[in-house]
C-alpha cells in the first residue's frame, strides 16, 4: 500500500480571518476559496509541498448532524478541543517569533518536551490549536 495525506480539515468560524491566519501568518498558498458568507470551502497549503492541503470549512454543514452535535462542535471550538494540527519548521524560534508578532494566540510558548521534541503550540481564529515542532 502506498499512501499520501492529500488533505485534513479543520473548521472555520469566520471565513476571512481563517483566510488571514493561514495565507498572511502562516504563509501558506490559497488554493480554493468556493462558497460565500460562514458557508466557504478555502483549500490552503504550504508552498512547493502542492499535494498537501489543509481545508478550511464551516463545521457542521453536514446535513446527518443533529442540533445537539451542532452545538457540542460550537462548545468545543470555543473551548479549542475540537480541531488541531501539527505543523514542524526548521527554525522554531523564528517561526514562533513570526506569527506572535501577528497577534496569534500563544497557547505555548517554544519548549523541550519531556517525550523529546521542542515544539510551541497556537490558537487560529476558530480556536483550532496549531502546533508547531523543530525539524532534526
Amino acid at each position: 500500500m502506498n499512501l499520501t495525506i492529500h488533505t485534513t480539515v479543520l473548521p472555520h468560524t469566520d471565513p476571512d480571518a481563517s483566510l488571514a491566519f493561514y495565507r498572511d501568518t502562516l504563509g501558506f498558498e490559497v488554493r480554493n476559496d468556493v462558497g460565500t458568507g460562514a458557508m466557504r470551502w478555502i483549500t490552503v497549503g504550504p508552498a512547493g509541498q502542492p499535494d498537501t492541503s489543509i481545508l478550511l470549512a464551516p463545521p457542521s454543514t453536514d446535513p446527518g448532524i443533529t442540533e445537539d452535535e451542532r452545538r457540542t462542535i460550537a462548545e468545543m471550538m470555543a473551548k479549542g478541543t475540537y480541531g488541531w494540527i501539527m505543523l514542524a519548521t526548521p527554525d522554531l524560534d523564528d517561526t514562533f517569533d513570526k506569527i506572535q508578532a501577528a497577534d496569534a494566540e500563544v497557547v505555548q510558548e517554544p519548549i523541550d518536551q519531556p517525550y523529546g521534541v521542542r515544539d510551541c503550540a497556537f490558537r487560529d481564529p476558530a480556536g483550532n490549536l496549531i502546533r508547531i515542532r523543530q525539524l532534526p
